[in-house]
């Protein structure tokens, strides 16, 4: 009996020996890039989180700096941001917190920059839909009216729909394209919450174009261009929000 479990067990073995002389390099290399993945997630994660700490300190500096309005500081901690954090939530505030500090100085070409970085660069689609809406107020304050447009032009998150179609009836407004001012406006009326305030505005710009976007024959945001006069200030440029 035990010389029968002795065959068994060497026969066992036998074919353990042979399996092994088979796969077992296939299995020793599966292993080493499941583990390596393993190893290089976890590392990922302590990179992200080390990153994430070092561009929060590195945004307070740049708040510091801004609250100094020391130009030469600014410059020199906002390229530092962007060689070092591009990447982050944080260094895309800073673009949009410098862009605003550049613009109250006057340094409009500064400003442009600054929110031209973030628009191309940013990973987030809310940052760069603001940057973009900026972006455009300033040009349509130089006039260059077409450059403006096209900051409007590409896909947006839908909360910006609204904001962004009431921007390009402010643009059309001033290159005197009534009617494409009022379709814009309207789109702007309709999309906005009945319970946001700067719904109002759009309305008070659609009167004085004419337009009563709340009366029966203008349910539902549709308006009629075909007797509109006037004019409507325009939509001063928008500071942008510190960090969150």
């Amino acid at each position: 009996m035990a010389n029968h479990l002795d065959l068994e067990e060497q026969e066992q073995l036998d074919q353990l020996k042979h399996f092994w002389k088979q796969y077992g390099n296939l299995i020793t290399w599966f292993l080493i890039v499941v583990l390596g993945a393993f190893a290089s997630w976890n590392f990922y994660q302590y990179w992200q989180r080390s990153q994430a700490t070092q561009a929060s300190a590195m945004y307070d500096e740049v708040e510091r700096v801004v609250k100094s309005a020391d130009a030469a500081k600014i410059d020199r901690v906002f390229i530092d941001m962007k060689d070092r954090f591009s990447s982050t939530t944080y260094a895309q505030q800073a673009g949009l917190l410098v862009a605003k500090q550049y613009y109250n100085a006057g340094n409009v070409e500064a400003s442009k920059a600054a929110l031209s970085w973030v628009a191309d660069k940013s990973s987030d689609a809310g940052h760069q839909a603001i940057a973009k809406l900026r972006l455009a107020g300033i040009l349509m304050e130089s006039k260059s009216f077409d450059d403006a447009l096209k900051q409007l032009s590409g896909s947006f998150p839908a909360n910006f729909d609204a904001l962004v179609a009431d921007r390009q009836g402010d643009i059309y407004l001033l290159q005197g394209k009534k009617a494409e001012a009022i379709a814009a406006y309207g789109k702007a009326f309709k999309t906005f919450d009945e319970r946001t305030e700067y719904r109002r505005l759009v309305e008070v710009k659609l009167n004085s174009l004419g337009v009563d976007p709340l009366s029966a024959g203008n349910a539902g945001g549709a308006v009629d261009v075909s007797k509109n006069s006037g004019t409507v200030p325009v939509a001063e440029f928008q500071a942008p929000e510190g960090k969150k």
